[in-house]
């Protein structure tokens, strides 16, 4: 436990706070009924996880077709399973769309969306809506969680105001705190109830609220001085990882330049026992965090007089990928005497990484994209993801193609974007006349393999 939190927690209250005692006892029984606002793939492990420990849970979501099939037992994510889905069910977890029933829980989790806008600034839209929507419903004795990765100062900025404006003391009446997720979609070594749980609060007994209720879910909970530390330490967690890819995606352009294999380098480099962490890259980066996240603290920082270059530098890097993946598809048709326009390019992987079917951010489209505008013919292939997604920014009407022998020899070009287990790398190797490869799946050299 870290020495400020201890202080935090230690802090003798100025008197006894009934509505805090009153929380603690329903965490303890398990009596307190737990609302998950969002159920997408931080959410609905959320709400799963809390109804096999045994409390009633609820689920919110404005989609229908979500709360539709929750409430049959049907799962909408690959990595939770339908058993699981109607395990929670048996347990009690009801969803709804309803935001009335809010008035029934006793804590309300906040598991929304938090993306940018097209001026790359923070978009805040989904997580104000969400509160707005919950006002009306609030009452004393509630603790209102925000899990959803945001800059620092968001929970005492935006939605502490709020409830107060409901008439509402924060640390007595309700209680606030930010406790951000940490889910890994498809990493079989972790899940919902072993990663540990980092919570702030507005004030001590926000705090003592927010650690009794994750404690009940989670198996360890981290808790520190405030909201404004938890935030920071969510962005910190994501920056480190979107720094050291956009050093690795650096090095591999040096890499290429020199003829070597950045990946042989990374596995010498790795063996070594002590100051190495192995990262690797790829065509981009994906998902709802490693993409976005760093831009919410560089706006904020901005508001401290401090300009972030090194952060920023490595998202240029890493921004720059799916454009030079391009590049590179466009030498190796040259080479074979074809241009892109016109050409068939079949990428392998939607999803913005393996084994998932989460196409959120995903480089795959940003590629996609280029090549349409350059005249080529597009297709792609991936077993988790049937037809090409909405999304705010790419648009396609395309279906996943079967990857087969037919399918591979009648592309110019197949890309390996997304190096998900499911694929027959020997056959893509044995029938594409051009394979481009992003993830280095193919170490050893060949005449049609190109590393991008």
């Amino acid at each position: 436990m870290l020495d400020a939190a201890e202080a935090v927690l230690d802090a003798a209250p100025l008197k006894p706070n009934t509505r805090l005692r009153a929380f603690l006892e329903k965490c303890e029984s398990r009596k307190a009924v737990v609302g998950i606002l969002g159920l997408g793939y931080v959410g609905l492990p959320l709400a799963l996880r809390f109804a096999e420990a045994g409390f009633p849970t609820l689920g919110f979501d404005i989609d229908p077709a979500k709360v539709e099939a929750l409430n049959e037992g049907r799962s909408y994510i690959k990595t939770v399973g339908a058993e699981r889905v109607r395990a929670g069910r048996a347990k009690g977890l009801i969803a709804s769309a309803d935001f009335a029933l809010a008035a029934e829980a006793d804590a309300l989790i906040i598991c929304v969306p938090t993306p940018l806008t097209r001026s790359r600034e923070p978009d805040l839209s989904f997580v104000i809506g969400t509160v707005e929507s919950i006002l009306p419903y609030l009452k004393p004795g509630q603790l209102v969680s925000l899990e959803s990765t945001t800059y620092p100062g968001t929970t005492e900025e935006e939605l502490r105001p709020r409830l107060e404006q409901r008439g509402l003391r924060v640390g007595e009446d309700v209680f606030l705190v930010f406790s951000p997720e940490r889910e890994d979609p498809g990493n079989a070594r972790f899940n919902t109830r072993t990663i540990p749980k980092v919570c702030g609060g507005s004030t001590p007994a926000c705090l003592e609220a927010g650690v009794a209720l994750y404690s009940r879910a989670v198996d360890k909970v981290v808790p520190v001085s405030s909201t404004r530390v938890a935030e920071l330490t969510k962005l910190l967690e994501n920056i480190h990882r979107a720094v050291n890819i956009g050093l690795v995606n650096e090095m591999k352009i040096v890499a290429d330049r020199m003829g070597i294999d950045i990946f042989e380098v990374i596995r010498a480099a790795a063996t070594k026992p002590f100051g190495f962490v192995p990262y690797y890259p790829g065509p981009g980066l994906g998902g709802h965090c490693i993409p976005i996240d760093p831009f919410y603290l560089t706006w904020k920082a901005r508001e401290y007089g401090v300009h972030t270059r090194f952060i920023e530098l490595a998202g240029e890097v890493n921004s720059s990928m799916p454009a030079w993946v391009v590049s590179k598809i466009g030498d190796a048709l040259n080479e074979r005497g074809k241009p892109i326009r016109g050409s068939r390019i079949l990428l392998l992987g939607l999803a913005y990484k393996k084994n998932v079917d989460d196409s959120r951010e995903s480089p795959s489209a940003e590629i996609m994209e280029l090549l349409h505008a350059k005249g080529a013919v597009i297709a792609y292939s991936d077993p988790f993801v049937p037809s090409f997604p909405r999304m705010r920014e790419h648009r396609f009407e395309l279906s996943s193609e079967t990857l087969d022998e037919k399918t591979l020899e009648s592309a110019d070009c197949v890309v390996l974007v997304t190096d998900h287990d499911a694929f027959d790398y020997a056959l893509v190797a044995r029938h594409a006349d051009l394979l481009v490869d992003c993830r280095g799946r193919y170490p050893e050299p060949r005449a049609n393999v190109v590393r991008a």
